[in-house]
């Protein structure tokens, strides 16, 4: 079938494009998809590209049943097969738990839960068709496991996802398809610019590792898990957050009773 392909949800800017490169990097075609941002998706595509892969730029929102067929429709048209999946495009929305609308639930629910389950059966029902061994990566986040204030409706979406990875790896361990999740922490996905601040410095010295996670380390992260170094891993999660779950690290306040 020639190259693997890998297919990134969310990936014209932030994490997404950071996967999208590494694992161009190591030899995959990239099918590279967007929401809003056509203009970012193409940037990533010229690096893509100079990588040395196919690219296909395929715009859609994974909130949108139909659009997902259609994305998944663009994507066959271009590529024969997909070896890797990653579900990334997600949006992180927060309000207090008593002013908490039925919108705000429906889209944190229909584009971090419901679109990412439906764009992993369709590229687990393809891999069955082909006979391909592939991998399905669930980009979630560790509110999946933390709890911090008005993230009641996105920390329950992520622990959503990542129960069904384990769900899901289980009923397609007999095809050979893995699947497995990754969670970050904070990571740099801001540019910095105008009314968008680089929040990163703020909040990197609460951190036991004393900074925050850069995209390309999650893309690193991904294609390790896609690999044959990885193939006796599925059903769980790698934790991506420089230790922001361990205990006492509301400040960095190590060996403070030595001082």
């Amino acid at each position: 079938m020639g190259r693997p392909v890998a297919f990134i949800t969310g990936s014209s800017q932030g994490i997404g494009a950071g996967i999208a490169l590494e694992m161009a990097k190591a030899g995959y075609d990239i099918a590279i998809n967007y929401n809003t941002s056509k203009e970012k998706a193409l940037e990533v595509k010229a690096k893509v590209e100079a990588e040395g892969a196919k690219t296909a730029v395929i715009g859609g929102n994974i909130s949108k049943l139909d659009d997902i067929d259609r994305m998944f429709e663009e994507f066959f048209a271009v590529f024969s097969h997909v070896n890797v999946m990653v579900n990334n495009a997600g949006i992180t929305r927060f309000a207090p738990f008593l002013e908490t609308t039925p919108d705000m639930f429906e889209i944190l629910t229909n584009t971090d839960w419901r679109g990412s389950y439906f764009c992993a059966q369709k590229a687990a029902r393809s891999m069955v068709e082909n006979g391909i061994k592939g991998t399905i990566i669930n980009i979630t986040s560790n509110h999946q496991d933390g709890c911090w204030p008005q993230a009641s409706v996105y920390g329950p979406t992520k622990a959503a996802l990542n129960k069904f990875t384990h769900n899901a790896a289980l009923e397609l361990a007999p095809y050979g398809i893995r699947m497995v999740s990754i969670a970050p922490g904070y990571t740099r996905n801001r540019d910095g610019s105008p009314g968008r601040p680089d929040w990163t410095g703020r909040i990197a010295h609460r951190l036991p590792l004393g900074r925050v996670c850069e995209p390309w380390e999650v893309g690193r992260a991904c294609v390790f898990l896609a690999g044959e170094g990885a193939g006796y891993i599925t059903g769980t999660c790698i934790y991506m957050d420089g230790g922001a779950l361990l205990p006492v690290v509301a400040e960095n306040t190590f060996f403070s009773w030595d001082k």
